[in-house]
């Protein structure tokens, strides 16, 4: 890994775990989608930790068919084995598992609009093979990463939004494959805690950014700032209206640890940050700011249905029970969040143009 960002990122976040990080020490880890954005994060906090913290090192098995994912960021070593495997197919594993991170999924919608069967399948099979996987080798926690979107469009009055809340999802609308694929995991995973005793536990990602991920994918920060760098321009696609609120990587990661090492099991959690709240106009203002209002913002269809008329119109957790059983609390705000990703944009995808210039000159990056 060369990113000092990324570097930085991964220091914070094994800081912040809290004293659990030891269950970790000697253990194996397998995570589903370790290629991917989220997956890598895991992957090098826990190669950051068999450096500095564990009392024994971690070893890691990640799965990842790259069908979104792009590649590993830490080299082949003795504690760190990759498997390429669709996790929808049964897995087979000789040796003993201590822990099991189940976050393969297709998240954008650019792209669970392109694969649609299989983002059912990965949320519903793969979940069932890790869950009966967990089963037989007796793991002593398992994390599910279900999503914010098994809320749908929530009713104003349940914003911020509390697990409690059931959520307003269509079933056969754009996004459907995506979100109910999510809440039948969810299902699963109560299913399997009730039935065999499986210590499951399951995250809802409220609008996770931050270095590693894809520039293309069409979420709306690396959308923006990918588009203001090379075309001078920010697609918001509609009137820009709706609302999200952002939580940088590094909060991210460090509640998903709090909840996979925790004891709370049969239960589900929301990770995010419940401040700024802010509309996608709103967030295209506050980017464009940093460019010294150089770069445009255009209004226009976007690239699937799902951001036409199944995009929610809120979304803001209400961080409650993390809060008071996992003293959780997100400390980064948007403006420093967003300028580490524009940081770690130019300097992973090597970007020139006058409005890199126009960032040195604000002193947004070096």
């Amino acid at each position: 890994m060369n990113s000092k960002i990324m570097q930085e990122d991964i220091k914070t976040i094994a800081q912040n775990i809290g004293e659990n990080v030891q269950r970790l020490s000697g253990a194996t880890v397998l995570i589903t989608g370790g290629a991917g954005f989220l997956g890598n994060y895991f992957i090098l906090t826990i190669d950051y930790l068999n450096k500095h913290v564990l009392k024994k090192p971690c070893k890691m098995i990640s799965i990842d068919n790259f069908i979104t994912g792009l590649k590993y960021n830490i080299e082949d070593q003795e504690n760190f084995k990759a498997i390429k495997h669709d996790v929808t197919k049964p897995l087979q594993i000789d040796e003993p598992i201590d822990f099991i991170i189940s976050a393969a999924g297709i998240a954008s919608p650019l792209f669970y609009r392109k694969y649609i069967i299989e983002t059912i399948d990965v949320g519903v099979f793969g979940t069932k093979n890790m869950l009966e996987l967990a089963k037989d080798k007796k793991v002593k926690s398992m994390l599910f990463f279900s999503s914010s979107e098994i809320y749908g469009d929530p009713d104003p009055r349940f914003v911020p939004t509390p697990e409690t809340y059931y959520g307003n999802v269509s079933p056969i609308g754009p996004r459907s494959n995506y979100d109910e694929s999510k809440r039948l995991g969810e299902t699963l995973c109560i299913a399997y805690y009730d039935t065999h005793k499986v210590p499951i536990k399951w995250v809802r990602p409220f609008n996770v950014y931050g270095p590693g991920m894809r520039i293309d994918d069409y979420r709306v920060v690396p959308n923006f700032v990918a588009n203001a760098l090379q075309k001078g321009f920010m697609p918001v696609y509609g009137a820009g209206y709706s609302t999200r609120t952002f939580c940088y990587v590094t909060d991210a990661i460090t509640g998903f640890f709090k909840v996979l090492l925790s004891d709370f099991n049969g239960e589900a959690f929301n990770v995010g940050t419940d401040r700024e709240e802010i509309s996608m106009r709103d967030l295209a203002k506050i980017i464009a700011e940093m460019f010294d209002n150089t770069v445009e913002i255009r209004n226009m269809d976007g690239p699937t249905d799902a951001y036409v008329t199944a995009d929610p119109k809120r979304r803001c957790p209400d961080l409650t029970k993390m809060r008071t059983k996992l003293h959780y609390m997100p400390t980064v705000d948007l403006r420093t969040g967003l300028k580490r990703f524009i940081r770690w944009v130019i300097e992973t995808h090597d970007i020139k143009s006058l409005y890199v210039d126009i960032l040195r000159k604000k002193k947004i990056i070096e």
